[in-house]
């Protein structure tokens, strides 16, 4: 089982820190060769080095995801060097925390650029080696992206975006071999939190409310590796999130008001 990723080309965004940090560390356990993106150039070449260190075949690329040609010949010269990509993780994400009457349109318009259209600049760049190759699509999207969250209006509404997304992505490429699985954390400790843009677009002092106990990095990254060799299409992460996924399915209404209710102290200013 452990083969099964052994020698591919695993490219993940955002994996400077946190969860790309994991799924680089996780996958490379795995015998892959890994390509790491993110826009800290000097974050991800130093991740990079860190593997290298470990005897890992890695590489780090500094790529803004929300700039399509910077994306483009960033994937392109993965493909020329290495051949083919067989996994993209589209894991660069950022985030937001503010009443939806107190956030500029910019903000939404900053979020939809790197959850949505960056995960939308590499698939369209790397689509045609993923085919070739019969590869693998993981999207980093969240509960977020199922249900709704207080205070998250944009974050929500770019990883709803994800999802149809990716999911009419899947049906379309039923029949190529690529497998697209969406994974949904709930809360991880990581330090996506302490970027989270407020209503103005700078980062918000306001503290960060959840519900339960926030999961690891390395804890979401090994469900990842394993739902990715058993190619599971959606793939909902800790006993919170799965009990908040079924809710929201099921009693839509009543999973609004808990929610609501548990997470209020983000409206509060």
């Amino acid at each position: 089982m452990s083969n099964k990723f052994q020698d591919k080309i695993i490219v993940v965004t955002g994996a400077a820190s946190g969860i790309g940090a994991a799924i680089c560390d996780r996958f490379a356990r795995e015998g892959a060769r890994i390509v790491l993106l993110d826009m800290d150039e000097a974050g991800v070449k130093a991740a990079a080095g860190k593997l290298r260190d470990g005897g890992v075949d890695a590489e780090g690329y500094g790529c803004d995801v929300a700039r399509e040609e910077e994306c483009k010949a960033v994937i392109e010269l993965v493909i020329e060097q290495r051949g083919g990509i067989d996994v993209l993780v589209n894991n660069a994400g950022i985030t937001q925390r503010s009443a939806f009457v107190d956030t500029d349109i910019s903000v939404y318009r900053k979020v939809m650029a790197v959850n949505f259209f960056g995960s939308l600049h590499c698939t369209k760049a790397a689509i045609g080696s993923l085919i070739a190759r019969q590869g693998m699509i993981i999207v980093i999207e969240s509960l977020a992206g199922v249900s709704p969250l207080l205070g998250r209006t944009g974050y929500c509404a770019s990883k709803h975006a994800l999802h149809g997304l990716f999911t009419s992505l899947r049906s379309e490429l039923r029949d190529s071999g690529v497998h697209i699985m969406l994974v949904c954390p709930g809360f991880v400790a990581t330090n996506l939190q302490t970027g989270a843009l407020g209503g103005d677009g700078r980062v918000t002092t306001h503290p960060q409310s959840m519900v339960g106990k926030p999961t690891s990095p390395a804890r979401v990254a090994e469900d990842i590796v394993n739902g990715a060799r058993s190619k599971k299409p959606l793939l909902v992460l800790t006993p919170v999130g799965k009990l908040s996924y079924w809710v929201s399915r099921l009693a839509p209404t009543i999973y609004e008001r808990i929610m609501a209710r548990q997470l209020r102290e983000e409206l509060i200013r």
